[in-house]
């Protein structure tokens, strides 16, 4: 098992577990999780936490780059267990509290994002990584990610490639709280219990209103179909290929542009 489910008494803990790969998501911890989240909703959780071991230095190294096919395949299609995740995590009624205390790389950063609320600590950096290796980023990704955050910070972040540090990440507001690692655990849990002690229906009601208005604003087929043009041109390309070599070969990619 990849995931566990630790069970209180008004929230439920799910804890991404594969620390042998750092909590790389693979296709089977994806589907576990996308399965845990049914589970403990139906159980009658008020409340998620979203946590992993070993997660003080890094809370997900991101998708699994074993797993990205060869040059021509899209990497990350709609029915891709990563977007069938996000998207289960969509539907949640509940509040979603992501329990951050490490770095979170790539496309756990869409994982985070998707959070209702997110606690970090000192240690906690965001980085999204395509360019390193590069990957095309999918266009749902992009979406999720602008509403978290401004499009030049979005920019800034998939440009560089750089980490974002827990206090640039507090200030512009991508984390909710920025405290002690010691005191991580039982501020989360405590904040849990305070969400849940409320009534869950007017919750679960305004957090669908939120949700859909921030979605509302339209995107034209025409951008679409441009955004899926450019994301073929990156995915067949030599340089996709040679960005997954040099990251299994452990050296510094040598991008042409081709």
């Amino acid at each position: 098992m990849l995931i566990d489910i630790n069970h209180f008494p008004q929230f439920s803990e799910l804890v991404l577990r594969n620390e042998s790969m750092r909590n790389a998501l693979t296709s089977d911890l994806l589907t576990e999780l996308t399965a845990a989240f049914e589970i403990v909703e139906n159980n009658g959780a008020r409340v998620i936490v979203l946590r992993a071991i070993n997660g003080n230095a890094i809370w997900s190294s991101g998708f699994n780059i074993e797993e990205l096919p060869l040059p021509g395949i899209d990497p990350v299609p709609y029915n891709h267990p990563l977007e069938q995740l996000l998207r289960r995590m969509q539907e949640v009624k509940i509040p979603i509290i992501a329990m951050m205390e490490g770095s979170v790389w790539g496309g756990a950063c869409d994982l985070a994002f998707s959070c209702d609320l997110l606690v970090g600590t000192p240690k906690t950096t965001f980085a999204l990584t395509p360019s390193k290796i590069g990957v095309p980023y999918n266009s749902m990704g992009i979406l999720r990610i602008l509403s978290r955050m401004q499009p030049n910070i979005a920019k800034e972040m998939f440009f560089t490639a750089a980490p974002l540090s827990a206090e640039r990440a507090y200030q512009i507001g991508l984390l909710n709280y920025l405290v002690d690692q010691e005191t991580l655990e039982s501020f989360v849990h405590s904040l849990a219990n305070q969400i849940a002690a409320n009534s869950p229906l007017s919750i679960s009601a305004i957090k669908k209103q939120i949700d859909a208005i921030t979605k509302s604003k339209p995107v034209s087929i025409d951008t679409l179909f441009l955004i899926d043009e450019l994301r073929q041109r990156s995915y067949q390309s030599e340089d996709y290929l040679e960005g997954i070599n040099a990251f299994k070969q452990k050296r510094k990619p040598d991008f042409k542009g081709n």
